[in-house]
């Protein structure tokens, strides 16, 4: 009896995969919450390096702020900020699964959908207050 035959003597996958399931708001969320988790070790490695340029000194300080005052540097920070606040609010919808709130199908579609459109409402306001406050 191979791997992918049953007792019964069927042929089926063993496992589901991505190219058998249509994908869905909630699944692509789960993803995002993934992707999400991995931008934030590389943009924790980058707020890392200002805090030792801080502490190098006042030339490399203001070299490793020429970067992040950049175009591209803006743009990746903006990035972190999406990615931190887009990991956080899925961080706490899946707090509230872990009690068994939220989890309905109809309610878990709109809460994956209110993690989208908080996430960007979220990262403009922070964006927009910081800009203010310059």
């Amino acid at each position: 009896m191979s791997a992918s035959q049953s007792a019964s003597g069927s042929s089926r996958p063993l496992s589901p995969h991505l190219q058998i399931y249509k994908p869905i708001i909630t699944m692509t969320m789960s993803i995002a919450h993934r992707l999400t988790g991995i931008a934030l070790y590389f943009g924790t490695v980058l707020v890392a390096w200002w805090l030792i340029a801080a502490a190098s000194g006042a030339e490399y300080f203001a070299f490793v702020n020429g970067f992040f005052g950049s175009w591209f540097g803006i743009l990746v920070m903006f990035g972190y900020t999406w990615a931190l606040i887009h990991h956080m609010l899925g961080g706490l919808r899946h707090f509230a699964w872990d009690f068994g709130y939220l989890i309905e199908k109809h309610t878990a579609t709109r809460l994956a959908y209110a993690t989208i459109i908080g996430s960007v409402s979220l990262t403009i306001a922070i964006w927009i207050v910081g800009a203010i406050a310059k």
